[in-house]
């Protein structure tokens, strides 16, 4: 049970009760057609979901990474695809958050908070030859005078299609690596900035993944986040922050798997008894609900950590903040995986239909497994932060 305090137990309320008087009636229907939900983005913006972390002085609900978790959560257990907009959105936001000065903050805040228009906003680090290794990325930001000009291929883009602003990530110095990343936000209408193919995916049906194409782009100064070379401790940063979301999604997968596979197997009659009278389906209700409750409450540890504001790359790492943030990602996705697969199987033959939403979480929970650092690679995070203890 999670010790929410007053503010944070009125938004997951809000999000609960929106998520299933507005998103319950269209999931089904999303997850058929691909098509966007323009007007569920409308709803999460009336309703401050898009920007939730925003200061109030800049129009926004002065939220931090346990509100969005909670929001995350609530829509997850009903839709997936539906949950990922909004939490894309706010990664994309989060580069902005952590390295964005006053004046660039004012500028964007103002656009993304303006309650007459959707803005969303699209985290633009992945390439074709740089997923899971990204410090190989290719594109470049190439300075010439006062401007940058920025090139490349952006892919598995998140929100890529109906962006209107993008945190880019590009080689201001490749001698460098890592040290010669760099940070820029990109709106959607400068000239050069061109929308490629968007993936065509087993789940997370409605959500777009999309290519961005960067031909020449021009960008100021005032596009540079932060310092030049700083681009991959805020992208590391940006995902440390992101990942206890992420595990909240997969939380929230979990758990309506988890609702919707107890109700059928206490109302579905087999061999003249309910399902849940056999002790074979109560075995595996019980390992469900408790894996569902461990990943909320390493998910949940992981974000009031955050909470502390301790948003500096530095300072992150030196509390443990990765190897946790890591945790609730890998462990949480693996939950979703499990659990969701579990109550298909519990369904038997109907399960593996589209008639029931449990085939379509299980499909949606894959992709918690994928994105924002595989799980591969966040056991290689949460083994380097262990044994770092014995470097000299």
């Amino acid at each position: 049970m999670l010790n929410l305090s007053e503010k944070h137990s009125m938004i997951q309320k809000i999000a609960e009760k929106l998520a299933k008087e507005k998103v319950a009636p269209r999931a089904k229907e999303i997850d058929k057609t691909g098509a966007f939900p323009w007007d569920l983005v409308d709803i999460y913006k009336k309703h401050g979901f898009l920007y939730l972390m925003l200061p109030e002085k800049f129009g926004g609900l002065d939220g931090d990474i346990t509100s969005l978790c909670l929001v995350i959560e609530e829509l997850a257990k009903i839709s997936g695809a539906s949950s990922l907009i909004p939490l894309a959105h706010n990664v994309g936001i989060m580069p902005i958050m952590v390295s964005a000065n006053d004046e660039q903050k004012e500028y964007l805040y103002s656009k993304i908070a303006d309650p007459e228009r959707p803005y969303l906003v699209a985290f633009a680090l992945t390439e074709p030859e740089a997923g899971s290794d990204a410090s190989h990325m290719r594109t470049t930001a190439t300075r010439d005078g006062e401007y940058y000009y920025l090139n490349g291929k952006k892919s598995m883009i998140t929100n890529g299609a109906n962006a209107q602003l993008y945190s880019v990530f590009a080689n201001t110095n490749p001698k460098l690596r890592t040290n010669g990343i760099s940070a820029f936000f990109v709106e959607r209408d400068y000239p050069g900035v061109i929308i490629g193919k968007s993936e065509d995916k087993m789940g997370m049906i409605g959500s777009d993944i999309t290519e961005i194409v960067f031909d020449n782009v021009r960008l100021s100064k005032d596009n540079l986040l932060g310092k030049e070379g700083e681009g991959w401790n805020i992208a590391m940063s940006t995902l440390n922050l992101s990942r206890p979301a992420v595990g909240a999604q997969a939380v929230g997968l979990a758990q309506g798997a988890l609702d919707f596979s107890t109700e059928y197997a206490w109302k579905r009659v087999q061999f003249g008894q309910k399902l849940a009278d056999f002790e074979g389906i109560q075995f595996m209700v019980a390992d469900m609900a408790t894996h569902v409750e461990a990943a909320r409450a390493l998910v949940y540890d992981a974000a009031h950590l955050l909470d502390m504001k301790v948003y500096e790359r530095d300072k992150m790492s030196a509390i443990g903040v990765d190897k946790l943030s890591a945790m609730a990602k890998v462990y949480s996705a693996d939950v979703a995986m499990k659990v969701t697969t579990d109550a298909v199987q519990i369904l038997g033959g109907y399960g593996y239909t589209k008639e029931y939403p449990v085939e379509r979480m299980m499909r949606d929970a894959k992709a918690t497994q994928i994105y924002e650092g595989t799980n591969q690679i966040q056991r290689i995070v949460i083994a380097r932060d262990i044994f770092r203890h014995f470097m000299p």
